[in-house]
C-alpha cells in the first residue's frame, strides 16, 4: 500500500477557557472552541490539523463529506483533496465547508513534512523570514478596560496593537483614544467587524483621523465590496478587509474591485493553507500586502500560522493572535515572545507535538460562547449596526 495514503482520521472538539471575557461587535467569547483532526498514513506516519469551529455546521460537515473523501487521498494531494470536497457538492456552498476542510488539509501538511523530515516553510517555498512580528490584541468594551489590556501588552513585549471597536458609536473613538494614549507612537489598526453604515464610516474616520490608524478593518458589510471601494477612495486611511476575505474567489474579487489596501488571510476560513499561499500570491501581484487573521488559535494553527508568515513575501505586518486570552493549550511547546515576535517552528512539519492528556481534558460535546451574550439573552448584532 501506498505509505503517503491516509488510512485513518479522528477528530476531538476542544473547548479552552480565556482568561477574561473576550467582548466585540458579535457579542461575547469565554473560550476557544476549536476542532482537532488526527490523520494517519499506511507508512504510520501521522500528521495532526486545526480548524476554528463557532458554528455546529463543521463537526458534520467533517463526519459526513471531509473525512470519508480524505481517506481516498494521499496526504500530498492538498489541491486534489480541497477541490474533490468542492466537487462533491460544496462548490454551491464554500463557506459551509472551508472550516472543516482545513483542519484535514493541515493535517495532511503536517504528516507530509514530517514523512520527508522538512518544516513546513521548506514546502512552500522556503524560509522567507526567521521570526514573525504578532500584534497585541485588545478586545474591550469599556475605554478603561481597553486601556488597562494595552498596558499589559506592551508590558509583554508586544510592539503593534490592535483594538476590536464597533460595539456602539458612542465607544469607537473612545477605545481607539485609550489605546493610542498607552502606547504612544506604535502602530494600532481598529476593527469594526463590519458594524458600519458607509455614512457612519465617513464620519467616523473624519474623527478618528487624530489616532494614526495603520488601517480600519472590516468597516462595512462583508459583501459590501462596492462600498469598501468608494471607501478607500474618500478618505486616507487604508482599508483593511477580513470577513470579505474567506475563499481563494474572494480575495481575487477584493483585488478586482479595488476594494482593500490589505488583506487579512486565514486558512480556516480559506478551506487549508495552501489557499492561503495561492491567496496571497494575488495579493502579491497586485502590490496588496497581507497578514492573518485571528480565531482564538490554539498550538496547532499558531504553528501552521507562523510557517505561512515565514514563507509568504508580502506578508508584512504583524499577525493577529488572541495567544494572550488563552488559558491553556494543546501542544507542549510555548511560543515565547522575543521583541514582539514569535521564532518559527524549525522542526518537521508543523513542528509542535501534540499533548493528548490536554485533548482529552479539554474534549466538550457542544459549541459555546461563540456569537450574542448571555448577560443579554434578548439581543443580537445587526450588520451593519448603526
Amino acid at each position: 500500500m501506498d505509505d503517503l495514503r491516509i488510512v485513518s482520521l479522528r477528530h476531538w472538539l476542544v473547548r479552552v477557557p480565556f482568561r477574561t471575557l473576550i467582548e466585540w461587535g458579535s457579542g461575547t467569547r469565554s473560550g476557544a472552541t476549536r476542532l482537532i483532526v488526527r490523520v494517519e498514513t499506511a507508512g504510520g506516519t501521522v500528521g495532526w490539523g486545526e480548524t476554528i469551529c463557532l458554528l455546529d455546521a463543521i463537526p458534520a460537515v467533517l463526519d459526513r463529506a471531509v473525512a470519508p473523501i480524505a481517506l481516498r487521498h494521499r496526504v500530498d494531494e492538498a489541491e486534489a483533496f480541497s477541490r474533490h470536497v468542492l466537487g462533491a457538492g460544496y462548490y454551491h456552498h464554500k463557506r459551509a465547508a472551508v472550516m472543516a476542510m482545513a483542519a484535514v488539509e493541515m493535517a495532511m501538511w503536517d504528516a507530509l513534512g514530517r514523512a520527508c523530515g522538512r518544516p513546513l516553510h521548506a514546502l512552500w517555498g522556503g524560509r522567507f523570514r526567521e521570526h514573525v512580528p504578532m500584534v497585541g490584541y485588545i478586545l474591550a468594551a469599556a475605554p478603561e478596560d481597553a486601556a488597562a489590556a494595552a498596558r499589559g501588552l506592551l508590558a509583554a513585549g508586544h510592539r503593534s496593537f490592535k483594538v476590536k471597536i464597533g460595539m456602539s458609536e458612542a465607544t469607537d473613538v473612545p477605545l481607539v483614544a485609550a489605546v493610542r494614549a498607552v502606547i504612544g507612537d506604535l502602530p494600532l489598526r481598529a476593527d469594526v467587524n463590519g458594524a458600519w453604515t458607509p455614512g457612519t464610516a465617513r464620519r467616523l474616520l473624519a474623527k478618528l483621523a487624530p489616532y494614526d490608524l495603520s488601517w480600519i478593518e472590516q468597516p462595512l458589510e462583508l459583501d459590501d465590496l462596492i462600498g469598501h471601494a468608494e471607501l478607500r477612495r474618500s478618505q486616507p486611511v487604508p482599508i483593511a478587509l477580513d470577513e470579505s476575505a474567506y475563499t481563494l474567489q474572494d480575495v481575487g474579487n477584493i483585488v478586482r474591485m479595488g476594494a482593500a489596501d490589505v488583506v487579512l488571510l486565514d486558512p480556516h476560513e480559506a478551506g487549508g493553507c495552501w489557499a492561503v499561499i495561492k491567496q496571497a500570491a494575488i495579493c502579491e501581484s497586485a502590490g496588496i500586502p497581507v497578514t492573518l487573521h485571528s480565531g482564538g488559535e490554539l498550538g496547532l494553527s499558531q504553528a501552521a500560522y507562523l510557517h505561512l508568515a515565514a514563507s509568504i513575501p508580502n506578508l508584512i505586518h504583524s499577525v493577529d493572535t488572541e495567544r494572550a486570552y488563552l488559558s491553556a493549550d494543546v501542544v507542549r511547546e510555548e511560543f515565547l515572545l522575543e521583541e514582539g515576535s514569535f521564532p518559527v517552528p524549525a522542526g518537521p512539519g508543523l513542528g509542535v507535538t501534540v499533548d493528548e492528556a490536554a485533548l482529552d481534558r479539554f474534549t466538550v460535546e457542544r459549541i459555546e460562547g461563540a456569537y450574542l451574550d448571555p448577560k443579554r439573552p434578548d439581543w443580537f448584532p445587526l450588520k451593519p449596526a448603526y
